[in-house]
């Protein structure tokens, strides 16, 4: 039983287990079983398109054939964990479902994590095999920890040898400074050397209740955990998605994927749902925008997921010829300010649906529809097959009425299995079985929900709560706005107040006392920010969504500087 389980049977043991809304079976599934339906029925469909270069289901399914014997010959067995630090390419694909094929354990790592970081995600997880491709952004950062760490062996993946053959040679000719050098270790191994093997690898039992993914949190609220993400949680919220888009797809769909699939949103979207519909994957390494525009424009892509500063950047550039076949756009990560939907509808004629969700939670759980009522501000009613709960902070026991503000929680077969090695942060973070998120919202009579701000971003200005969300929304608000964060100061008189940071669109002026008189129409006076700054830009994470923890912590050093 997982922790999850064991939590909700003692709290309904108590008597305790709050009524909720009979949720809709959904048979769990192996990852692996997505994959071999697909080959199955839809071999010689385009399963990936990298550059140009593309692969059928059938070449990816014999792929991760080899992979998953040769994972096997270097000593990989059920439960072992194996760390994919890739950006999106072939080999995050193939090696994802070589891994699950024989019972390992996915952990995901961001190429861009330093030395450090990346150390201690080895050492929490105990992962004895990593997979990086030949980039000096990453593969350099690996040497140190194999053999420092659990980590003993490293399969280098090449990025010339999944290129078109011109581009391929191209890139090694002229990108010389991004390839790190390989070492001359037989601790590191060739993706080539690899799959070398023509054979099928050893049969293993698996269970859909079978840890798949340890998925990471981020880390700004103390180290990151690993999120124990099943099979059946993952496979689960892929088949929540089809029940929330309506339908299997008639015709091949063909997903554009520049968000990382190292990241839990696009793990499900642009992987496991695409996979799980056969749809063709257009992969990009990275967001740049003259090739995303080219690839868009050369691919046509029917379905886009994105955050929200993917879709502020797209606003502010000609996409004549990029959106024309998008049928499906979904913005998730991160709340997706009115106006710059509305700009980026308006420029495209694509809808565009806000959702929500978290890591520990595969990572959907509520989503505007894609046809139907969509409600501004709103990140929609509970995806299919899960239950909302808005809960009273202050007394968690208790459920809010509909109206009224809380903590956003869930329940739902997308909900993780607890924390990777942390029963204390897993016993804390679910209540009756539901998963706790963190966020503040409500629920409205349609059952839409509405979010209002993080818990640990609230404000408390002279004994009032003040969201820093309500702040910001306002700000969006006035259209020489491209971004904005707020965050919390020391106030000697109100104990904390709010402080702006904006940048402008290009081209764009605005003075503060211009945006001050925008605001005192908006919010109340106890919102006002009592400072604005004006920035080029504002601090962003790996995955493009805006942080406010650097900014949180130039304040603190700044006050630090002025007292000592």
């Amino acid at each position: 039983m997982t922790a999850a389980a064991q939590i909700e049977a003692k709290a309904s043991a108590a008597g305790k287990t709050p009524d909720h809304d009979e949720m809709p079976p959904i048979a769990p599934r192996l990852l692996t079983e997505l994959l071999d339906h697909a080959v199955d029925r839809h071999g010689d469909w385009t399963a990936i398109d990298f550059m140009g270069r593309k692969w059928t289901y059938a070449e990816l399914g014999e792929m991760t054939r080899k992979a998953a014997r040769g994972l096997q010959d270097l000593g990989v067995r059920p439960g072992m964990r194996v760390g994919l630090c890739l950006p999106n390419t072939p080999y995050y694909v193939a090696c994802y479902f070589a891994v699950l094929r024989i019972g390992g354990v996915v952990v995901n790592l961001n190429p861009l994590y330093t030395e450090r970081e990346l150390e201690h995600l080895v050492k929490d997880s105990g992962a004895s095999v990593i997979i990086a491709t030949d980039l000096a952004m990453s593969l350099p950062k690996l040497e140190p920890l194999v053999g420092r760490t659990s980590l003993t062996r490293v399969v280098v993946c090449p990025i010339a040898d999944v290129l078109p053959s011109w581009k391929g040679r191209a890139y090694r000719l002229f990108k010389r400074k991004e390839i790190a050098r390989e070492p001359h270790d037989l601790r590191f191994v060739r993706f080539a050397d690899l799959v070398a093997r023509d054979s099928d690898p050893d049969p293993v039992e698996m269970s859909p209740n079978d840890l798949a993914v340890l998925q990471y949190t981020g880390g700004t609220t103390g180290r990151p955990k690993g999120a124990m993400l099943s099979h059946a949680n993952l496979t689960a919220n892929s088949a929540q998605m089809i029940a929330h888009v309506g339908r299997m797809p008639e015709t091949q769909e063909r997903t554009l994927g520049v968000l990382p699939m190292f990241h839990v949103f696009a793990l499900t979207t642009v992987l496991n749902y695409s996979v799980d519909t056969a749809a063709e994957m257009i992969l990009l390494p990275r967001f740049e925008m003259k090739s995303f525009l080219d690839t868009a424009k050369r691919t046509r892509p029917t379905q886009f997921f994105g955050v929200p500063t993917l879709y502020t950047a797209l606003n502010g550039v000609d996409m004549h010829g990029a959106m024309g076949e998008v049928r499906v756009c979904i913005s998730g990560g991160a709340p997706l300010p009115l106006e710059t939907r509305q700009t980026f509808e308006k420029r495209t004629g694509v809808r565009v649906v806000e959702g929500y969700g978290l890591t520990e939670a595969s990572p959907i759980i509520a989503c505007n529809p894609l046809e139907g009522l969509v409600k501004d501000n709103s990140c929609g009613p509970a995806f299919p097959g899960t239950a909302l709960e808005i809960r009273d902070p202050e007394n968690i026991s208790k459920l809010m009425k509909t109206g009224e503000r809380g903590e956003v929680c869930a329940r739902g077969p997308q909900v993780m299995q607890g924390y990777w090695d942390r029963p204390d942060a897993t016993e804390r973070t679910f209540v009756y079985g539901a998963v706790r998120t963190g966020d503040i919202g409500y629920l409205d009579e349609d059952g839409y929900l509405f979010l209002v701000d993080r818990i640990k971003d609230l404000i408390l200005c002279s004994g009032y709560n003040v969201y820093p969300r309500v702040i910001e929304d306002a700000i969006y608000e006035h259209s020489a706005v491209a971004e904005a964060v707020v965050i919390g100061v020391p106030d000697e008189y109100r104990g904390q107040s709010p402080k702006a940071f904006v940048a402008l669109r290009e081209g764009a002026t605005l003075t503060e006392g211009e945006l001050m008189a925008h605001l005192q129409e908006r919010i109340s006076k106890i919102e006002m920010p009592s400072a604005i700054e004006f920035r080029d830009s504002l601090p962003k994470t790996l995955v493009g969504k805006l942080s406010k923890k650097e900014l949180v912590a130039e304040e603190q050093a700044r006050r630090e500087a002025k007292s000592s």
